[in-house]
């Protein structure tokens, strides 16, 4: 145990960010490099060393958090690396883009505010990277066997990067011009700056990973022919496909989905583009949709200069603290204020778009919204509190609804889906066809980062028996696991 009266003695502290006046100038993440340091040792203090760890069971990668606290808070930073890396492939992308359900099931939670241990997880990571405690782990000997990864999300890459250190030969295709997948071009700058992601991409170039980006399986190669060319497949191509708005007025020029709105800002920061062609300059923005992707619109149009920007949630607004319904060690629906959010905006909570208005040129210029209320477990519009609000860009980020069905690649499979539109698997993550798997939000449905990468790691684990016959790799998670919730 790190210190036996830590929880007593400190109380919980995290990093300031960067004055909001400066930060929404540029697209550099919200917090210096190192902010974090000062605090850690005494944050990762506080850690009880409890007999049952539930943040074990809260974090689905099953990350030993209290040994890497210890470690932490002895400075003993080589040593909490190894233990954060025992668990997790990508620590710099969890530590600062996961909601941190480890943080919801801490003891301490119980009647304190939790330790920081998303805080302590980026930092360890960062002085590794800073120290050179991370390098490149290719494997002894090769098995002979190849396997191609669709998609090079965090679900992609963790199964990409098992697989090639147990000695198999695996190529990652990718449909975009970088590799990376939504934490390339879905997550801004500002969130996590992409030099991150290109030193994990060197480092598994390294380790033997092969990158095939501008190519789409299913229009650009035939997914029954990439079967024959490989002696498995993963695919882990993500839920891409977004929950639209069909309501009147949803054909008006200046109404996009998020993933068309944010990518082409990530592509400015990329060097690509000068200007995004969808941008909020001048705008008077709304963001439907109440979710981290919303709070990326937000932070997006702050520093694309919007008029205003105003962010919907069809919901009411939730609590503060934990509800009587909401115990712990659950993950809470709480009121959450983002950095993006701290950049200033307005949010409405319970309100339904009714309908949109444009100009005469077909224009969006106003957005028709009503309040709602749950009555009988159903959500009803309350008469009279009709209202409209300027709208000359509107992002929905709604959420996904599953993978994507237009380029081919599952009817040339011939993959079979549940009826949620994922696809389907068995317990090794196997799908209906022999050699062909599926992890990630392809297979589970749009989820968190950790759960890409656990099921990345346990898919690889199933490809690698298929193929040898058996396994040393780790399966954190079965593909009917959930989230501790309610």
């Amino acid at each position: 145990m790190a210190d036996p009266k830590g929880f007593l003695n400190h109380d919980r502290e995290v990093a300031t960010a960067r004055p909001t006046g400066e930060r929404v100038r540029d697209w550099n993440e919200v917090y210096r490099p190192g902010a974090l340091l000062p605090l850690i040792s005494k944050q990762a203090s506080r850690c009880m060393d409890c007999g049952i760890p539930f943040c074990h069971n809260g974090c689905p990668l099953g990350n030993l958090i209290p040994e890497w606290n210890d470690y932490a808070w002895r400075d003993d930073w080589s040593a909490a690396s190894e233990r954060l890396h025992a668990t997790n492939n990508f620590p710099e992308f969890t530590g600062r883009l996961c909601p941190a359900p480890c943080e919801a099931a801490c003891v301490l939670g119980i009647n304190q505010q939790p330790v920081t241990i998303k805080n302590v997880e980026v930092t360890i990571i960062d002085k590794a990277w800073d120290s050179g405690d991370v390098t490149p782990q290719p494997p002894e000997r090769l098995s002979g066997k190849t396997v191609a990864v669709i998609g090079s999300g965090p679900a992609g890459l963790a199964a990409a990067q098992q697989l090639t250190r147990a000695g198999h030969t695996v190529a990652v295709y990718e449909r975009a011009d970088r590799i990376g997948g939504l934490l390339r071009y879905g997550i801004p700058e500002f969130k996590m700056e992409k030099r991150h992601i290109n030193r994990r991409i060197e480092q598994m170039r390294a380790e033997g990973t092969k990158f095939r980006t501008e190519t789409e399986i299913g229009r650009d190669i035939d997914a029954k022919k990439l079967r024959k060319r490989y002696d498995a497949v993963v695919i882990a191509a993500g839920a891409t496909t977004s929950r639209d708005l069909p309501v009147p007025g949803r054909e008006l020029t200046g109404i996009h989905v998020a993933m068309e709105y944010l990518p082409l800002a990530n592509k400015v920061q990329e060097g690509d583009l000068t200007v995004a062609p969808i941008t909020a300059e001048g705008k008077h923005v709304v963001v439907i949709g109440g979710g981290d992707t919303g709070a990326d619109c937000v932070g997006t149009a702050h520093r694309q200069g919007a008029a205003s920007v105003t962010q919907l949630e069809i919901m009411p607004r939730p609590g503060e603290e934990r509800s009587a319904g909401q115990p712990w060690p659950t993950f809470p629906m709480l009121y959450k204020v983002t950095s993006a959010h701290e950049e200033g905006g307005e949010r409405v909570y319970a309100v339904s778009t009714t309908h949109f208005e444009g100009d005469e040129d077909g224009n969006v210029q106003w957005l028709h919204l009503i309040e709602v209320e749950f009555k009988d477990g159903k959500l009803e519009q309350k008469p009279g509190t009709e209202r409209k609000i300027p709208a000359q860009l509107v992002t929905l980020a709604m959420g996904f609804t599953g993978t994507d069905r237009e380029n081919g690649l599952v009817e040339q499979f011939g993959l079979e889906v549940d009826a949620r539109g994922n696809i389907a698997r068995d317990a090794e993550f196997a799908t209906n066809v022999p050699g062909v798997y599926a992890a990630g939000d392809a297979g589970r449905g749009q989820s968190l980062i950790v759960w890409a990468i656990a099921e990345g790691r346990s898919a690889a684990r199933g490809v690698d028996r298929f193929l040898t016959g058996a396994s040393a790799l780790p399966a954190p998670v079965k593909p009917t696991d959930r989230a501790l919730t309610v």
